[in-house]
C-alpha cells in the first residue's frame, strides 16, 4: 500500500526518545546487590621485565577483597584474547602470532599493559589500592616509531621472533607495475602517514560480571559491538568455560566505531572475579585509561607512487607500507592492512596495475584494531593524494583528471586489477551530484580573487568504492576464523505483533527503526507493531555483531527472506481454508486474496496458524522463521566528497569552510538515518585529518596523548554545515538492493581535506603535510619552504604550556610534541 510503505521514508529513530529523556540503559546504570568494583594496575613502561610484584599492602587496604596478577590467572587455567584474522607471509609461513594477554605475566609491552587487578567494595577504594601494589620493573628499550620499527637496530618487541615483522604480504602484480612505470610519461611520488587515532566513544568501556553459583552460569554485561563473538571468545580463548554456560548482554552502547569490535581482558577478568568472590563485579574505565588501553586505529607509514600518461591517464600504482599493529594482535588487526587497505586502491578509476607491499609490525604501543573505515581510509588516502598531486603537476584540473579515469557506467560489473568485481556503480553520476551541491567554477574564481588579497583557499576532492560484507567462503579463503553470515529469528505472535531477534547490534545505527521499517513494509503492518531485540546471546540464535558496514547489507535481505516465508506459509494456511491452490493466493492490503473474491485478513491467518483447528497435514503450526543469511558476494558502496579550506599562512590555522558529500549505498531504507551516519563519519574523518593523534615518544614509547588535554577532537564549531546528496545504484546481489553506509563518511574525508590543504599551499612548493594537519605543522612547513621572512620566521607561534586539547591550544591548533 502506498500510504503504508515504510522503505525509503525518513522516519525519526524510535530509540532517540528514550535517549533524549534519560531513559537509555547502559552497563554503568546496572546496580546489583553486593556488587564489587574492579580496577586494573597498568604498566607505566612501554617495555619492561616484571621482576617482582607485592600485593600485600593493597590487599590490606580499606574495602579491598582481592588482588590478583597474571600468575593467579594462569594458575587457574585461563587464557588470552583471540586473533581471528591471521595473515601468512608471502611464502606461506604462518604469521608471527602473539595474542593480547588478559594480564601481563613476565613482561609488559606497552604503556597501559595490565599488570594486576584489585577488587574492592567501591570503585574509589579499588583505584586507591592500585597505588599500594608494589611492582619492580627492569626497564628495557622500546620500539614506538612506525617508520623505523623494522630497522635493523630497532628494539625487538617479542624476542622469540628476532624481528618486529608480524607478516609480509604483497597484493597485486609487481611485474606489471614495473613495466607500467618504465613506460610512464609522468610519475608522482609521496611519503604518506596515516596517523594513529582512537574512537573515544561517548561511553567508556564498562563491564559487569555475574556468576550464578546455583546454575553454574556466567552473565556478562558489556559495552561491546559483538556480544555473540565475545561469548565465543570467552569460551574458547580467555575464560575457557563452556559457551552454553555464558550469556553476554550488550544493552544500549554509547558508541562502537571499531575498537569495541574486539575482546578485552577485563571482560574475562570480571567474570573470573565474580565466580571466585560469588558477588557481581563491575569495571568502568576512566577516560585516560581508555586512551592507553582501548584499541587504536590506522598508523601506517607509506611510500607510494603513481604512473601516468602526460594527459593524466593512470597506468599503475605502487605502495610500500609499514602497518604498525601495536604490541599484540587483536581480533581483526592484522587483516586490516593486509586485506581491507589495498583492495580499495583502484577506487572509482580504471587502474590497469597495482602492487601493494605490506609489512605488519609489532611496536611497544597499544594494539591496533578496526576504526571506522578500517583500512579503506588509508587506501583511499594513498590513491586520492597521488591523483590530485599528479593533476596539479600535469596542469590538469582535479575534476577533469577524475573524469579521464572514471570507470564508465556501462562497464559495470567491472573487474578490478585485484580481481574484485564491482557490481554496480556510477562514478560520473557521483561527480555530477557532488558538483551540483557546490559552485565549483565559482569556488575556483573565488580562490583566485582571494590569492590577490593574500588569503589561501583550497579545494580538495576524494572518491571511493568501498568493499565490505565478505561472504563466509570468501572469509575462509583469506584465513579468517569466523564466517560472514548473519542470523535472525522472526516471530509473529498470535496477537499479530512481531518480534525480530537479530544477531547484529545497534549502537547508533538506528536498527530499531530501519529493521522494523522493512518488516512493517513487507508484512504491511503498522510500524509500532514491530519490535526489535538485539544484544543478548540467550534469546538470539547467533550473530557476528555490527561492524564493517555490514548490518543492513546482511540483515535487510535476511529480513525480507523471513517475511517472505511468513507470507508463503500464510498463503498455504489460507488456501487450505478457502479451498484453492496456494499459488492462486495473493497477499495485499493486509489480507490474503483468492479467486472469486474470497479473502482472509492477516490477523485471521495468524489465528489459523496458532489455533490448529484446521490446517494442512504436511505443515507445522506457528509463524516463526530462523534465517542464517550468507551473502552471495561482497557489496561495493561508493561516494565522493569535496572539502573547502582556508589556510592562514601567518598562523598556520586551517579552517574547514565547506564540505559536500554524495553517497551511494544502494537502496536507502531511511534517508535521514543514512545522512546521520554520513555526518558522523565525516566528522571523524575531519578529526583524523586536522586534529586527532595518539602521539608516542619515539624513544621511550610513552603515550603523550593520554588525556583530552592532549588528544584533540573536532567540536561543533570546527565543522561547517555539511551538504549531502544520495545516489541510488541498486545492489544486484540482494532482494532489497542495499549496500553498506556506516563508514562511508570517514573513508574519503581525510583525503578530501588533505587535498584541499595542499591545493591552498601548492604555490609555496608544499606537496604533503602529514596528518593531523595542525597549525604547527603547517607553519613549520611554510617556514621550511621559505614562505616567511624576517623576525616572524624565527619562532613558531605557540601558547606557553598549551596542549592539543586545551581551549587556547585548540585556537592555535597546537599538536602534542
Amino acid at each position: 500500500m502506498t500510504d503504508q510503505a515504510y522503505i525509503g521514508r525518513s522516519i525519526r529513530r524510535r530509540e532517540d526518545h528514550r535517549f533524549l529523556t534519560g531513559r537509555g540503559r547502559y552497563v554503568d546504570d546496572i546496580r546489583l546487590p553486593g556488587m564489587l568494583h574492579a580496577a586494573f594496575l597498568r604498566s607505566p613502561h612501554a617495555k619492561a621485565r616484571i621482576v617482582r610484584i607485592d600485593t600485600a599492602a593493597a590487599l590490606a587496604a580499606p574495602g579491598v577483597v582481592a588482588v590478583w596478577t597474571g600468575q593467579d590467572w594462569h594458575a587457574d587455567g585461563r587464557g588470552d584474547m583471540p586473533t581471528i584474522a591471521p595473515v601468512a607471509f608471502q611464502d606461506g609461513r604462518p604469521m608471527n602470532e602473539v595474542s593480547r594477554p588478559v594480564f601481563a605475566l613476565d613482561m609488559v609491552q606497552h604503556v597501559g599493559d595490565t599488570v594486576a587487578m584489585v577488587v574492592a567494595e567501591t570503585r574509589a577504594q579499588a583505584i586507591d589500592a592500585l597505588d599500594l601494589v608494589e611492582v619492580e620493573y627492569e626497564d628495557l628499550p622500546a620500539s614506538a616509531d612506525t617508520a623505523h620499527c623494522l630497522d635493523a637496530d630497532a628494539p625487538v618487541v617479542h624476542a622469540q621472533f628476532g624481528t618486529n615483522l608480524m607478516f609480509e604480504h604483497t597484493i597485486g602484480d609487481p611485474e606489471k607495475v614495473r613495466e607500467a612505470f618504465s613506460q610512464a610519461e609522468h610519475i608522482v611520488e609521496l611519503d604518506l602517514v596515516a596517523n594513529r587515532i582512537t574512537a573515544n566513544a561517548m561511553e567508556p568501556r564498562v563491564y559487569v560480571g555475574i556468576y550464578d553459583d546455583w546454575k553454574g552460569d556466567y552473565i556478562l554485561h558489556s559495552s561491546t559491538q559483538i556480544p555473540h563473538l565475545i561469548r565465543k571468545w570467552l569460551a574458547e580463548s580467555s575464560l575457557r568455560e563452556p559457551e552454553n554456560r555464558i550469556q553476554v548482554i550488550a544493552p544500549d552502547v554509547g558508541g562502537g566505531f571499531g575498537p569495541r569490535n574486539t575482546h578485552y581482558g577485563e571482560e574475562a577478568a570480571v567474570l573470573w572475579a565474580a565466580r571466585r568472590l560469588k558477588r557481581p563485579v563491575k569495571f568502568l574505565a576512566s577516560r585516560s585509561e581508555s586512551l592507553m588501553t582501548d584499541a587504536h586505529g590506522r598508523d601506517h607509514a607509506t611510500h607510494c607512487r603513481m604512473a601516468l600518461t602526460r594527459d593524466g591517464k593512470i597506468l599503475a600504482i605502487e605502495a610500500d607500507t609499514i602497518a604498525n599493529l601495536g604490541a599484540y594482535m587483536t581480533a581483526f588487526g592484522p587483516s586490516i592492512p593486509a586485506h581491507y587497505y589495498p583492495r580499495v586502491m583502484s577506487g572509482l578509476y580504471r587502474v590497469p596495475a597495482i602492487a601493494v607491499h605490506i609489512r605488519g609490525a609489532y611496536t611497544n604501543t597499544v594494539p591496533v584494531e578496526a576504526y571506522r573505515g578500517a583500512g579503506r581510509p588509508e587506501g583511499v588516502y594513498v590513491l586520492e593524494r597521488l591523483l590530485e598531486n599528479a593533476a596539479r603537476e600535469l596542469g590538469i584540473d582535479v575534476v577533469e583528471i577524475r573524469r579521464r579515469n572514471f570507470i564508465p557506467v556501462d562497464a559495470f560489473p567491472y573487474m578490478t586489477c585485484f580481481g574484485f568485481a564491482y557490481d554496480a556503480c556510477n562514478p560520473e553520476g557521483l561527480l555530477v551530484k557532488l558538483l551540483g551541491l557546490v559552485d565549483y567554477p565559482g569556488l575556483r574564481r573565488e580562490q583566485q580573487e582571494l590569492r590577490k588579497q593574500g588569503r589561501y583557499l583550497g579545494i580538495g576532492l576524494a572518491g571511493f568504492v568501498d568493499c565490505c560484507g565478505a561472504p563466509s567462503r570468501t572469509a575462509g579463503k583469506i584465513g579468517r576464523r569466523i564466517g560472514g553470515y548473519e542470523a535472525l529469528h522472526l516471530r509473529v505472535h498470535a496477537s499479530g505483533k512481531v518480534t525480530l531477534f537479530c544477531g547484529t547490534h545497534s549502537h547508533g545505527q538506528g536498527h530499531e527503526t530501519t529493521f522494523c521499517q522493512i518488516v512493517a513494509d513487507q508484512l504491511q503492518l503498522p510500524l509500532e507493531d514491530v519490535r526489535l531485540i538485539e544484544g543478548d546471546t540467550t534469546p538470539i540464535p547467533t550473530g557476528l555483531g555490527t561492524w564493517g558496514s555490514r548490518s543492513m547489507f546482511l540483515m535487510g535481505p535476511a529480513i525480507t527472506r523471513a517475511t517472505s516465508r511468513v507470507i508463503e506459509k500464510g498463503k498455504r494456511f489460507c488456501a487450505h481454508k478457502m479451498g484453492c491452490d496456494a499459488a492462486d493466493v495473493r497477499f495485499e492490503d493486509r489480507a490474503f486474496h483468492a479467486p472469486g473474491g474470497k479473502r482472509i485478513s492477516f490477523i485471521d491467518m495468524i489465528g489459523l496458524a496458532y489455533n490448529g483447528h484446521d490446517y494442512p497435514e504436511d505443515m507445522e503450526l506457528g509463524l516463526e522463521e530462523v534465517i542464517f543469511f550468507d551473502p552471495p558476494d561482497r557489496n561495493f558502496p561508493s561516494g565522493m566528497q569535496l572539502a573547502v579550506v582556508e589556510v592562514d599562512i601567518q598562523t598556520g590555522v586551517v579552517k574547514l569552510r565547506d564540505f559536500a558529500a554524495v553517497d551511494d549505498c544502494g537502496k536507502v531504507i531511511n534517508p535521514v538515518i543514512v545522512e546521520g551516519q554520513l555526518h558522523g563519519g565525516v566528522a571523524q574523518g575531519v578529526g583524523q585529518a586536522l586534529f586527532e593523534e595518539c602521539t608516542y615518544d619515539a624513544q621511550s614509547g610513552q603515550l603523550l596523548a593520554g588525556s583530552f588535554m592532549d588528544y584533540a577532537m573536532p567540536r561543533a564549531d570546527d565543522l561547517p554545515a555539511i551538504r549531502f546528496a544520495h545516489q541510488e545504484t541498486l545492489n544486484p546481489s540482494n532482494s532489497l538492493g542495499v549496500k553498506g553506509s556506516g563508514e562511508s563518511g570517514a573513508i574519503a574525508a581525510p583525503a578530501a581535506v588533505a587535498n584541499a590543504v595542499v591545493d591552498a599551499l601548492w604555490e609555496f612548493g608544499l606537496r604533503e603535510i602529514p596528518m593531523p594537519i595542525t597549525r604547527n605543522k603547517v607553519w613549520r612547513a611554510l617556514k621550511a619552504a621559505g614562505a616567511y621572512r624576517g623576525a616572524f620566521a624565527e619562532s613558531a607561534p605557540q601558547a606557553a604550556g598549551a596542549q592539543a586539547g586545551t581551549p587556547v591550544a585548540r585556537e592555535l591548533g597546537a599538536a602534542p610534541v
